[in-house]
């Protein structure tokens, strides 16, 4: 398994070496989106380079991350994850209906907690590396409105009011997503832990939230079972791309393997990446770019590294009840 990376330049490295996409706001419609595309990573880097003292956060954060995994001080029991739902529509399409915002949060909740039907398919070989998190997330509101702008971008104006969007309801207490048109093929994109609480959260495409097996609704084709959510609020979370964004690259997790790069579709079982050791690579991860039909499971080190942001001292501590 990989060497865990906790210097500074981790941070900087995983900003500036991700794939790009432009920030204009050419429109890519639900027909065009050939291939999973994660807008994260761009938007660290360009946060990185405006607020020059996040790297540093983020440095600290990581440090007591890991500490905290390695002396076992992860928060025991479930953590209950208040939901805001931020509807930005110029269509009577966009405008995603109340039964299929419930479906996204229910699929959180399974996936969260190992509790997807799909967890069967976990090969033999990972699958006592299947990891429950132990998260509740509970709908807490809906805010809609409508917009004339045709599609968002990357540079997180649709979570500003002053922008034609919303800015984010009690960000530090409550999970805001925000459900629009996002151009340029961008399935969805979050800030990670250690950004400003004025922007913090998950921007997702409205035909990509929600799961078209519990609800009706316009949905892209192989990104239509919740999962693009599930990947984002794992970057919320704190968790990488499983392939650190590079090549052969860290995602601060012990237990995941080597992969050379993102794998996209549904690829064939038994997938070797050509990294040291040649390992079989974990592509049914949700943070790999697979379609939502193959991507299933989280590892045990992903959820330790998910309830170690809630202990004290971690970035979403203020999300922990006592």
């Amino acid at each position: 398994m990989k060497k865990l990376l906790l210097t500074l330049s981790v941070f900087v490295f995983l900003a500036t070496g991700c794939q790009k996409t432009s920030l204009d706001e050419s429109v890519v419609t639900e027909s065009t989106i050939t291939e999973r595309k994660c807008g994260s990573m761009e938007v660290l880097d360009r946060q990185l380079t405006e607020d020059p003292t996040l790297a540093s956060r983020m440095s600290n954060i990581e440090n007591v991350i890991q500490k905290n995994i390695q002396a076992g001080k992860l928060v025991n029991g479930i953590i209950t994850i208040p939901v805001v739902v931020n509807v930005i529509y110029n269509t009577t399409s966009q405008n995603i209906s109340l039964s299929q915002i419930q479906s996204q949060i229910a699929v959180l909740n399974e996936d969260f907690n190992a509790k997807n039907s799909d967890t069967s398919k976990i090969p033999t070989l990972f699958k006592s590396l299947k990891g429950k998190v132990g998260i509740t997330f509970v709908l807490d509101s809906i805010r809609r409105k409508s917009s004339t702008k045709t599609s968002w971008s990357t540079n997180d104006a649709v979570k500003k009011t002053a922008s034609g969007g919303l800015d984010p309801l009690s960000p530090t207490t409550k999970l805001n997503m925000w459900v629009c048109n996002l151009s340029n093929g961008i399935l969805g994109y979050a800030q990670f832990p250690g950004g400003s609480s004025a922007t913090d959260g998950v921007v997702i495409l409205y035909s990509a939230f929600g799961s078209k097996l519990k609800s009706s609704g316009t949905y892209t084709t192989s990104y239509d079972l919740g999962r693009t959510a599930t990947h984002e609020v794992g970057h919320w979370l704190n968790l990488r791309h499983i392939w650190g964004d590079a090549t052969c690259g860290s995602d601060l997790v012990g237990d995941t393997p080597l992969h050379n790069t993102a794998n996209y579709g549904c690829p064939a079982s038994g997938h070797k990446s050509t990294c040291t050791g040649t390992p079989v690579e974990m592509t049914m991860d949700y943070m790999d770019y697979t379609d939502d039909a193959c991507m299933y499971m989280f590892s045990v080190g992903q959820a330790s590294r998910i309830n170690a942001t809630f202990t004290t001292g971690g970035p979403r501590n203020t999300f922990a009840k006592p």
